[in-house]
Order: structure tokens, then C-alpha cells, then sequence
């Protein structure tokens, strides 16, 4: 077994109405409150915070919609964990630098600068890590019929190639690729991307993956419920450790804390 460093684990907190997994769980802002309690409790070395949906046909928010959203629960968080490392999911500028201001230190773009470019001025402004997420089409658009001409894994390097060099030349230091699971793919994609997720490394830069209680899970095993599928989750999990894959954003942190703890224990000196 190789001893390669367990991925940073990045809590998902969703403080939306309608995310595929959770929902309107956390919408209310004690239950929100809670919940990064916990996820921080838990093992999580970042929460990703968002306030507006991506799942399939999602409706698009506002941007003081969003603000209203997240930036109380940011403030929140920070007063109760100072030391927590908060990123912030938006592919909106003016969304991304009040939640920076409120102590958020990550940015998570979804539509991979494709909306605003100015995201990368931000991170590089600030010298923050900046994920960009491949995406085909938009949460509108992207499950309608995901086609690519060449062959997936190509295509969304190729892609995410080129939106790296775009970050970088805005003068983004920190840049984070992450394939993008589930956005604009079939289940067939989804399986060849994590299969061949090593080709990824080609990109030179710190690798990011989404795959937790995502819909391919439930098609394979036929689960309805999203939450159900985190055992799944973590299995698959498991089986890329071998894979240089430096964050892993999921659902069920204890669950994958406790992967960690095992992991580790195999990898001691």
C-alpha cells in the first residue's frame, strides 16, 4: 500500500430549499448552524458553503438572495470556530467577495470562470485556493443529453487545461481542478472519468473530487434516496486512495473520517 497523505475532507453544508441531497435541511439558520457544528466535529478540514443549488434544472437565485443566505451563517461559523476554513461555493463575484469579507478563505467555482472571470482576480487579489469545476452546459442544461465528440476524460482536460491557464494568467496562484462528477455527464462518464481519474494528474495541479450520494451511485444500485448512498460514497472512495486526489468533498464526514483513521492506521511508519 502506498503512503500517500489521506485527501483534505471538505464538509458539504447546503443552506438551500432544494439541493439534490439535503435540501431545505439546513436552510433555517440554526439547523445550518448546527450542522457545520457537527461536520467540524466530525473531521472535516473545510466547509463548502453554498446557497444556491446546482442540481439538474435547479432554478438560478439572485445574487442578495444568495448573500442573504450564506454570509450570516459565514459570520456565524467564524464567531463560533475562528479557525475554521470556510470555502465559499458561487459563480458569483459579488457573492464570492462578501463571503471572503465575512471570513470565507476558499472559493469554489461550478461553472469554471465560465460566468465570471473575475473570480480569479479575487482569489488572486486575496491569494486564495480557487477550484474550478468542469461543467457541460449549466445545471439548466447540463443532464438534458450529455454528448462529448472525443472521448470524456480528453475533453474535460482539455477544458479545464485551459481554464487553469486563463486563472493563471488573471494571476491566481492556488488553482484546484475537479472533474466535475455528475455535471453534464451519463452514468457511463461519470465511471470512465473515476476510472482513468489518474490521467488527471496531467493538469500539474491539486486534484478535487465531488462524487459523494451523487445520482450515478443511485442509478448503479438502484437508490432513490440520496442519502442512502453513502456507504457507496466511502467505498468508492476507499478504492481511489491509491489515486494522488488531494480533496474529497462529501455528505457523511464521520463516515469518512473513520476511512481516514483506518487508512492511516495502514500507513504508519
Amino acid at each position: 500500500m502506498n503512503k500517500q497523505t489521506f485527501p483534505k475532507i471538505v464538509g458539504i453544508l447546503n443552506v438551500t430549499p432544494d439541493s439534490f441531497s439535503d435540501g431545505g435541511k439546513f436552510f433555517k439558520f440554526e439547523d445550518a448552524l448546527a450542522q457545520a457544528s457537527k461536520l467540524i466535529e466530525s473531521g472535516a478540514d473545510i466547509l463548502d458553503l453554498g446557497g444556491e443549488s446546482t442540481r439538474p434544472f435547479a432554478e438560478q437565485i439572485d445574487e442578495e438572495t444568495e448573500c442573504e443566505r450564506v454570509i450570516p451563517i459565514i459570520k456565524a461559523i467564524k464567531n463560533k470556530f475562528p479557525d475554521a476554513l470556510i470555502s465559499i461555493d458561487t459563480n458569483k463575484y459579488k457573492v464570492a467577495i462578501k463571503a471572503i469579507e465575512a471570513g470565507a478563505s476558499m472559493l469554489n467555482d461550478t461553472s469554471c470562470l465560465t460566468k465570471e472571470k473575475k473570480l480569479a482576480e479575487l482569489a488572486a487579489k486575496y491569494d486564495l485556493p480557487l477550484v474550478l469545476m468542469h461543467i457541460q452546459g449549466t445545471p439548466q442544461t447540463m443532464q438534458i443529453n450529455p454528448v462529448y465528440e472525443k472521448d470524456v476524460v480528453s475533453e474535460v482536460i482539455e477544458f479545464l487545461k485551459k481554464q487553469i491557464e486563463l486563472a493563471k494568467s488573471i494571476g491566481a496562484k492556488q488553482v484546484i481542478a475537479d472533474p466535475g462528477i455528475g455535471f453534464g455527464k451519463t452514468l457511463a462518464h461519470n465511471l470512465e472519468i473515476l476510472k482513468r481519474i489518474e490521467e488527471f494528474e496531467a493538469l500539474k495541479v491539486p486534484i478535487y473530487l465531488g462524487l459523494s450520494r451523487k445520482s450515478f451511485i443511485g442509478k448503479l444500485f438502484n437508490i432513490e434516496k440520496a442519502e442512502d448512498r453513502d456507504l457507496h460514497s466511502v467505498l468508492y472512495h476507499s478504492l481511489l486512495l491509491r489515486e494522488k486526489i488531494d480533496y474529497i468533498r462529501v455528505h457523511n464526514v464521520k463516515m469518512i473520517s473513520i476511512l481516514k483513521t483506518i487508512y492511516n492506521s495502514l500507513n504508519s511508519a
